[in-house]
């Protein structure tokens, strides 16, 4: 089975559509699969409901689909860093789920590992936990949250071989993991592609048996979020 698709757009021609349940892996802008995401920019779907720790910054990442409101609904953990965000969920324009940040990691977790729900201590007193199931386990409150089945995953990878096996780099592994086992779908944006088998068994950071679909893009933008300068003394 190819995995390896010529380029982002025709990677996510016959998958995506409107109204899905898209997961996006990323933390702020690392790790973020850049040509994905403007191929589904490009695509023109919409009412789409994006599950991602946050929602990109102003004109980079998932901040381009809100500029072209095509997104309905974001789950998230963190959406400070974007203004056209606020604009849109403060002006009733943009439904928002806040998800504590472990809490999305574990929802999409058990997604992969096929555990519908799970009891956690997170939330339990806030409005995290309104409307929701509580259950009481040796003496303490839990919440039920349920697991998040994407319809389509959209991953960011250092190094895939031609059978989808992935190699993560350093923070940029953080979500994308748990994003792709999660997803129905799962495209994965590499920087590099290798032939299967160059990358040691024990090396693999996710079977290929999560990925269905490969993208090269070895030159992607890797904008830094927020820039921090240190100074030499006595400069």
């Amino acid at each position: 089975m190819n995995k390896l698709f010529p380029c982002a757009v025709e990677a996510l021609e016959d998958v995506v559509a409107d109204g899905q349940l898209i997961a996006v892996g990323g933390f702020g802008l690392c790790g973020i699969p850049e040509a994905l995401i403007d191929a589904l920019r490009d695509s023109g779907v919409r009412n789409l409901r994006v599950i991602s720790n946050n929602a990109g910054v102003d004109g980079f990442g998932l901040g381009k689909l809100l500029e072209t409101r095509q997104i309905k609904k974001m789950i998230a953990s963190y959406v400070g860093e974007n203004k056209e965000f606020e604009r849109q969920y403060l002006a009733g324009e943009l439904e928002l789920e806040f998800t504590p940040q472990g809490t999305l990691a574990e929802k999409l977790r058990a997604g992969g590992a096929g555990i519908p729900a799970f009891f956690t201590r997170t939330g339990v007193g806030t409005m995290v936990a309104e409307g929701k199931e509580l259950r009481e386990f040796d003496g303490v409150t839990y919440v039920l949250e349920r697991a998040l089945l994407p319809d389509v995953a959209l991953v960011k990878a250092h190094r895939a071989d031609k059978a989808g096996n992935l190699q993560f780099r350093l923070t940029a592994r953080n979500f994308n993991p748990a994003v792709a086992m999660a997803g129905k779908v799962c495209i994965v944006e590499v920087e590099e592609v290798v032939e299967t088998g160059a990358i040691a068994p024990d090396q693999v950071h996710l079977p290929g048996i999560y990925v269905q679909r490969i993208v090269h893009n070895p030159h992607p933008e890797k904008r830094i979020e927020k820039r921090t300068i240190t100074e030499k003394a006595g400069v």
